[in-house]
């Protein structure tokens, strides 16, 4: 039934695996729902831009071509006014206004783009008459002017045809109007396929997150083929599935743990009670029985209660703080309850320092008994636990160090991990099932604290920190 029991924890974590995937493959996929596509709209938003971007500029084109052919238009008015009061000029010596008429009708013979009113008070002295029946004349202020000094002034108004002009700039917004149209249409275009291009690598990761999961637990996507803006999610995407393929590896180590764990036990009170029950017993031979069936009970469920404590911290359990107490005070708790046990292995413990901090005292206390248990195993006959209490500024540590056998390098990382025992420990695994160390470094994170093992030149040194309370 253990095994059983285990097999169906497993089930959940590959559901939590895939189901970490198939978040991140839909975050990644394109929500058709809510914003719609991408692709259309980068899509119109390049429309939009092209439209507004070629009409500004179309209308600033038109805009300074207009001011030029003003421009244009004030240059030949001055022009042929200086022309025309030449001609007055020159027609002063003759008699009467034929002579200045005769000139004029000359001048306009070839200028049929002018059109010239003349007079002289009321009278109309000179008048052209439009030759050309589609033109569009524009006429300036009329001004005044003298043949020769003393003469009545004259009224002189002239106009020129501005018909080829206003074509030119009709024909100029037309085309402006058809490059605006065109141009956008293109842009738009153009800018369809790139953003239709430009997303290629995003369907391209949506199929590759796809194709991740338990299915294959060790596929991720290779970053280098991404642009740098695509690059970060990639690598968070990554990291995800590590966080997720590492989560169901300690759910797998730790249901086969808990089934081997609980399986010797187990098999333990069944066997006994098998052996107990095969043939008539006495009462004191039954009384026996049921103590050491007692004793297999109790440990099954002291490894339940560990776990469940584990389970507890590991949901982010925080420990409830009380008045700051004194954790050398603490220490001295403990080395009460462990007196026999070290007077038996001839073991000393020495205490030295001190720190008054707000703590969950029975937690710490269940700390320092699992770290003085574990010092009092594995050091030597005679010598010398050290307990230290030392203030840093990361917080409050407590050390427990013990001389003896030294761990192996690669062996310390793996103390504070569940149902974890080295080799020399193999020979008292029916006492103790591995949990010890893993519940101090519980117990020191539920205060913000950290754990630590060091093994140098035969002392190897366990330790817990607590950070301090701004209560």
């Amino acid at each position: 039934m253990i095994v059983n029991a285990a097999e169906t924890i497993r089930e959940p974590g590959a559901s939590v695996t895939a189901a970490i995937v198939k978040s991140a493959a839909t975050d990644a996929a394109p929500n058709t729902e809510g914003t719609g596509s991408i692709q259309a709209a980068l899509s119109r938003w390049f429309a939009a831009q092209a439209l507004i971007g070629l009409s500004l500029v179309c209308v600033a084109i038109y805009a300074v071509t207009a001011w030029s052919f003003q421009v244009k238009q004030a240059s030949e008015f001055e022009r042929q006014s200086e022309l025309i009061r030449h001609l007055i000029q020159e027609s002063r010596g003759d008699p009467g206004p034929d002579g200045l008429r005769h000139k004029l009708d000359d001048f306009f013979l070839t200028h049929a783009e002018i059109s010239l009113v003349l007079r002289r008070g009321n009278e109309t002295i000179y008048s052209t008459r439009p030759t050309r029946a589609s033109a569009r004349w524009l006429w300036k202020p009329t001004e005044e002017l003298q043949a020769q000094p003393g003469d009545a002034a004259m009224q002189l108004q002239l106009g020129i045809d501005i018909q080829e002009d206003n074509r030119l700039l009709r024909r100029l917004a037309w085309t402006l109007v058809g490059a605006v149209v065109l141009g956008s249409a293109m842009i738009s275009l153009t800018g369809a396929l790139l953003v239709h291009r430009g997303l290629k690598p995003l369907k391209k990761l949506i199929q590759q997150t796809a194709a991740t999961g338990p299915a294959h637990p060790g596929l991720r996507i290779d970053p280098s083929p991404y642009a740098s803006e695509i690059t970060p999610w990639v690598a968070q995407f990554n990291a995800v599935l590590d966080r997720a393929e590492q989560a169901y590896q300690q759910l797998e180590s730790f249901n086969a743990d808990v089934a081997h764990e609980l399986r010797t036990p187990l098999a333990n009170l069944i066997g006994m009670v098998e052996v107990e029950l095969a043939r008539p017993r006495s009462i004191e031979e039954l009384r026996d029985a049921l103590l050491s069936a007692l004793e297999e009970a109790r440990r099954v469920s002291a490894i339940v209660i560990d776990m469940l404590f584990l389970s507890h911290a590991d949901r982010g359990a925080v420990a409830r703080r009380s008045a700051p107490v004194s954790l050398a005070d603490q220490v001295r708790t403990v080395l009460d309850f462990h007196e026999a046990t070290l007077e038996d292995v001839g073991l000393k413990v020495h205490v030295s320092g001190d720190a008054r901090i707000g703590v969950d005292a029975g937690l710490v206390r269940r700390a320092l008994s699992n770290l003085l248990s574990n010092a009092s195993r594995y050091a030597a006959p005679g010598s010398t636990i050290a307990v230290v209490i030392d203030t840093q500024p990361d917080g409050v540590w407590v050390k427990v160090a013990n001389r003896g056998e030294p761990i192996a390098a690669d062996v310390l990382p793996n103390l504070f991990k569940r149902f974890f025992r080295a080799e020399r420990s193999r020979s008292d695994s029916s006492e103790h099932h591995g949990l010890g160390l893993a519940i101090v470094a519980a117990i020191a994170r539920m205060h913000g604290g950290q754990t630590r093992a060091t093994s140098r030149s035969g002392v190897t040194e366990i330790s817990f920190s607590m950070a301090v309370s701004e209560n």
